[in-house]
């Protein structure tokens, strides 16, 4: 009996598992995969490569956690990333929070953007108050300026007389010319 028990002790140490092979058996991940570094408080995971337009977050990934990459947008900003709590078991993450193992990721196309559960209406009282109504006036009237008057001016003939300024000229001159010969008789 205690070689039995000996000889099964011995078999069931040769038959079980290694431990360095019990450790194998956890999934690693293979391929390119993703690993949160860049941010202290984790990254939020997504539905969609858009952080309004997908609506709020799907999950979280604290720092140190990896998962594996499936691809990436046109312009490299998102990855997609298998996420079992997303639709389809995907998701998307930032690109700048996270770091990428080499590998080559395939440009993948978004989803579409989901419609909006309730559509914005217009509140119809809000916009009564914004409808204003012009008062009611009279509309200006083009008065036409007054005529144009021209003064006309005759030119007058009086047949050659000087006229009272004329002969008051006349007298001044005279006097004058009398006081220049007067100052150049005298004056030698």
């Amino acid at each position: 009996m205690g070689v039995l028990a000996v000889t099964g002790l011995g078999a069931g140490a040769f038959l079980a598992p290694q431990p360095a092979e019990a450790y194998q058996d956890v999934s690693t991940p293979t391929g390119v995969f993703i690993t949160v570094g860049n941010p202290p408080d984790g990254t939020n995971v997504r539905s969609g490569p858009h952080s309004i337009n997908y609506g709020p977050p799907i999950g979280r990934l604290n720092p140190g956690d990896t998962a594996p990459a499936i691809g990436k947008t046109a312009a490299g900003e998102w990855i997609q990333i298998q996420f079992p709590a997303g639709p389809n078991g995907i998701g998307w993450v930032y690109s700048a929070n996270v770091e990428v193992s080499p590998g080559f990721l395939q440009i993948v196309e978004p989803p579409p953007t989901p419609a909006p559960l309730v559509t914005a209406t217009i509140d119809l009282t809000l916009a009564a108050a914004f409808n204003i109504q012009p008062t009611p006036t009279r509309m200006p009237t083009f008065t036409p300026p007054p005529p144009l008057e021209i003064p006309q001016y005759a030119e007058e003939n009086n047949g050659g007389s000087f006229g009272a300024f004329g002969v008051f000229i006349l007298v001044l001159g005279l006097i004058g010319g009398m006081g220049l010969l007067m100052s150049f008789i005298f004056r030698k």
